[in-house]
């Protein structure tokens, strides 16, 4: 039923890893600080299926890639339509230029922990309006997609609320312990995992973008490169050659970046996530030589001139994706 023979890995990770790590504090609440990592990284994991199943839809079938969606969803901590409207039909529209409701220069053009860490909330907040608008159009003009955003919702409310309630009763009649902690063993096995997903996906996406050259033709995002990452982010690395090829398989990616590596600024091409942020974001305190700066041309200084609008191009962008049912 895949399309791709590669996400026989993602299925594992999905349909076994997910829930097998999200019930284990269930099990045994001791073990919440030693799988908190792992936790977190499959959170991280759980937002990069959501992005690659909205680009590149997993299954052959549509009512299980429906399924699928819904599913994710859950582990995801957001109905995963989501992806579409701000995602797919604005940011690779814009690409951090103006009317992309996620430019990571809306208030500030500098690149420091606080602006990095704290940019979620500022892409949230853009993001919301065009989600809105989405539903919207959707409810008045394609019912089936309309069907499929609510149950991903009732699916999302409905079965965190039933972990929750799991979690209480385990902890008070099987581990014997006060209700509240229930909410804790829930929390640490599901909720951290969600959130950091939501995090980490708008991070991401601000650290590949910020200081790139919208304007150029290659130059436009930040790749993180090493192959060991890589295999286990599932390919997310290569942000340029996914721009360039919106709807190519994440296992197709080191195939493409390889044809244009050598065309990329170095500076765009990093070895890894987490040497990229000790540089810039702590080391970059004590020096300047570690701080990224701006490669070509920045986002809100067109090459050609003009005003620059800050307003998100939504409707232009959303009509287009509400005349076509979810994948």
């Amino acid at each position: 039923m895949l399309r791709h023979r590669a996400d026989r890995r993602t299925m594992l990770w999905a349909f076994v890893l997910f829930p097998l790590v999200g019930f284990a504090p269930y099990v045994e609440p001791r073990l919440i600080p030693w799988l908190l990592p792992v936790t977190l990284y499959l959170g991280f994991c759980a937002g990069v299926f959501s992005h690659n199943h909205n680009h590149c839809p997993t299954f052959k079938s549509r009512k299980v890639n429906a399924f699928y969606s819904a599913w994710l969803s859950v582990f995801y901590g957001f109905p995963t339509f989501a992806w579409i409207p701000t995602h797919n039909l604005n940011h690779h529209k814009y690409v951090n230029k103006a009317g992309d409701a996620t430019i990571t220069w809306r208030y500030s053009k500098k690149n420091t922990w606080l602006v990095a860490s704290t940019y979620y909330f500022v892409s949230a907040y853009w993001q919301s309006d065009v989600i809105k608008e989405y539903i919207a159009k959707a409810k008045s003009g394609n019912r089936p997609l309309y069907r499929q955003i609510i149950a991903q919702y009732a699916t999302l409310a409905g079965a965190q609320t039933t972990l929750l309630a799991l979690a209480i009763a385990v902890t008070t009649l099987v581990h014997h312990q006060v209700w509240w902690r229930g909410v804790v063993v829930w929390f640490f096995g599901f909720g951290v995992s969600a959130m950091f997903a939501n995090w980490s996906m708008i991070f991401i996406n601000y650290i590949q973008h910020v200081h790139a050259d919208p304007w150029s033709e290659h130059n436009h995002s930040r790749n993180f490169v090493g192959k060991v990452s890589n295999w286990l982010v599932f390919n997310n690395g290569y942000h340029t050659a996914h721009h360039e090829s919106a709807g190519l398989h994440w296992s197709k990616l080191p195939e493409a970046h390889a044809k244009i590596a050598h065309l990329i600024d170095p500076e765009l091409k990093q070895a890894s996530i987490v040497g990229y942020c000790v540089r810039s974001y702590l080391l970059g305190i004590f020096h300047d030589r570690f701080r990224t700066h701006q490669v070509g041309h920045a986002a809100y200084a067109p090459p050609h001139g003009g005003k620059i609008n800050l307003e998100t191009a939504s409707v232009a962008a959303v009509e287009a994706g509400v005349n076509a049912s979810m994948a």
